[in-house]
């Protein structure tokens, strides 16, 4: 197992019915996920709702999953942005706070070329003392993070491991812990001999995901196999809508979502609910 964990949940932020940080419904999460399974936490990413957070409240957030954190697990915080000035921010804070690792992502919009990228990933490094995760998704970013430049960061100080979510170039790299960014390839992952996953079907199937980890190859396969359909339907719009919708079906509801993001509409939902049913998760 890596040191940050195995089954890595990236944790929805519930909301009240104001559309404020539901810091207890956010703490109940913690718990329940650790019983279900999970090691590890990112707090605050994508999944998270990072983006549309503020600052003050995505560091409350993560001084509160720091100090409310189940035994035996890990937090890490997303300290991701297309400004180096602002990760450095996120990434001191978020040492200072506490966090075991932060989740930097590569710069998104403005498009840095290779150098950029190597000297965004130095001057980040320099904030912190903890492991930084990389993350690697071009479907948000329009950026891929090559397995060559992969091996070229990980000689960066304090750079350990990526989340890796470019399904195509998933691969062991000298010198990172290799994280599953898509819950579909959690099975090839570990068959690889990464170290696990940044997921999101943890919320509602995190001891099958937990047990997969520890399996045979063969015994993976099958686990993996019975929940193909739930990874699909997670993606049947943007995450988190469909996490959510799917939480609230399972009697775990976590409140709506921040503009420009929208409820999951009627077609969603049932079809959401209809994969929960054939697995036995709706409430």
């Amino acid at each position: 197992m890596s040191g940050l964990g195995t089954i890595i949940t990236a944790v929805v932020t519930p909301f009240d019915a104001q559309g404020r940080v539901d810091e207890a419904s956010f703490v109940d999460l913690l718990a329940h996920l650790a019983a279900s399974g999970s090691d590890g936490f990112v707090v605050a990413g994508t999944t998270g709702e990072g983006s549309t957070l503020s600052d003050e409240e995505h560091l409350a957030l993560v001084e509160l999953a720091i100090r409310e954190k189940p035994a035996g697990t890990t937090i890490i915080a997303n300290a991701g942005s297309n400004d180096t000035r602002h990760s450095i921010h996120l990434t001191e804070r978020a040492t200072e706070l506490g966090a075991d690792a932060t989740l930097n992502v590569v710069g998104y919009y403005n498009r840095p070329n290779r150098a950029g990228i190597v000297a965004h990933y130095e001057a980040v490094s320099s904030a912190t003392d903890k492991p930084i995760v990389l993350y690697n998704i071009p479907s948000r970013t329009t950026l891929n993070i090559d397995p060559e430049l992969l091996a070229e960061l990980a000689q960066i100080p304090h750079v350990d491991a990526v989340k890796q979510a470019n399904s195509a170039e998933l691969q062991l790299v000298d010198g990172l812990e290799v994280y599953a960014g898509n819950d579909d390839i959690l099975a090839r992952t570990l068959d690889l001999g990464g170290a696990g996953g940044i997921l999101v079907a943890s919320h509602l199937v995190g001891p099958q995901l937990a047990e997969m980890a520890t399996a045979t190859p063969e015994r993976r396969a099958e686990i993996d196999a019975t929940l193909r359909d739930l990874y699909a339907i997670l993606g049947i719009t943007v995450n988190p809508i469909p996490i959510k919708a799917a939480l609230a079906l399972a009697g775990r509801p976590v409140g709506g979502l921040r503009l420009p993001l929208v409820e999951a509409d009627e077609d969603q939902r049932s079809e959401i609910a209809r994969v929960l049913d054939g697995l036995g998760l709706l409430a």
